[in-house]
């Protein structure tokens, strides 16, 4: 009998992100790759003029199928096509943030997120937005996470990466350094663990998953000598974790930690703040980092990287990022799919 994770054709969806920035031209590069292709059916959320334009600047031929965007469904008649938006026109030496460009990248994903609620996707990979144009078109939301949260009814979230060998959840994310000990909570601690430990199991298929637990001082605080979070925080919220069955420990200094996870010691990291946990997945992996949101009730990757309007419309924007981000979504929806399909048989 084959394999569920390996039959199972996912569907996902991948939204062109800010039409100015690098969206759609690296959207275009990583399905241009007739390997990728294979692994999935895919609706792109965006613009057709824009993806045309990138295509002919890359001497790519177009691969995918045009329908409006309101007549998308599951069932696709090829393994590529566009959501098209046309109601949009973003000219396409607009390398800069725009108040069309942050209405179109808006509704791109506000109805990818509603169509993997919905069943129609399996899975969301998010090109990169432009804050600035999302602020700009008076969206409520500062980015995707805010956005996919109140969309999905989820009270709890974590931003985790995927970096290699390494997985790592935040426990702060966008705060002022000096800002993070206003908002560090025995919570905000033992969340990202729970969440982690959630997804390694259901996406990644970690029956009992090894989590260690970054310090927030260095070398830990050293029992009390450099800062006290460590005694009644960290602490705390790990032996909260510990009693609710989840297999974790520290916290540990993080200057030694992240080698050893990504030896394989370990099999994700909770990191206390932002470039603590950011700065071992860039070096890791600067090309292939994969953001994933965790807690909501969908699946939804995207590159770690931004819009770069700076080299947008150059040709020269590395698909790699985004490329790794669809396959994490495929291996995510997998996992999920094979587990289901093991819970259904085991029940009966």
């Amino acid at each position: 009998m084959a394999d569920e994770s390996t039959t199972f054709e996912p569907v996902v969806g991948i939204t062109m992100g800010d039409p100015g920035g690098i969206g759609p031209e690296i959207v275009v590069k990583a399905l241009a790759d007739p390997l990728l292709r294979r692994q999935a059916k895919y609706i792109i959320y965006g613009l057709d003029e824009q993806l045309e334009y990138a295509a002919d600047q890359l001497e790519i031929e177009p691969y995918w199928l045009r329908f409006p965007h309101e007549k998308i469904i599951r069932d696709l008649p090829r393994q590529v096509v566009i959501a098209d938006y046309d109601e949009y026109s973003v000219p396409p030496w607009l390398h800069q943030p725009s108040l069309v460009s942050g209405q179109a990248s808006l509704h791109f994903c506000i109805d990818a997120i509603d169509a993997a609620r919905a069943g129609i996707l399996d899975a969301v990979v998010t090109a990169p937005i432009s804050k600035e144009s999302w602020h700009m078109a008076d969206a409520r939301w500062p980015g995707h996470t805010e956005l996919l949260a109140e969309r999905c009814y989820s009270q709890r979230k974590a931003m985790m990466f995927v970096a290699g060998p390494l997985k790592l959840a935040l426990a702060t994310i966008h705060e002022a350094l000096f800002d993070v000990r206003n908002k560090f909570t025995i919570g905000c601690v033992f969340e990202p663990i729970d969440l982690l430990n959630d997804a390694l199991k259901e996406f990644f298929g970690i029956g009992r998953p090894r989590i260690a637990v970054c310090g927030l001082n260095p070398h830990a605080g050293e029992n009390g000598q450099f800062g006290d979070e460590e005694q009644r925080i960290i602490s705390p919220a790990i032996l909260l974790a510990q009693e609710a069955g989840i297999e974790c420990y520290g916290p540990f200094a993080a200057d030694t930690l992240f080698l050893k996870a990504a030896r394989g010691a370990y099999d994700g990291v909770v990191a206390m703040y932002h470039d603590q946990g950011l700065i071992p997945v860039k070096l890791l992996a600067f090309d292939k980092a994969v953001n994933v949101t965790i807690g909501i009730p969908i699946i939804r990757t995207s590159p770690a990287h931004g819009t770069a309007f700076d080299i947008a419309g150059r040709g020269v924007a590395s698909e790699s990022s985004l490329k790794e981000a669809i396959r994490v979504a495929i291996e995510m929806a997998r996992t999920r799919k094979c587990g289901k399909e093991k819970g259904h048989s085991h029940a009966d």
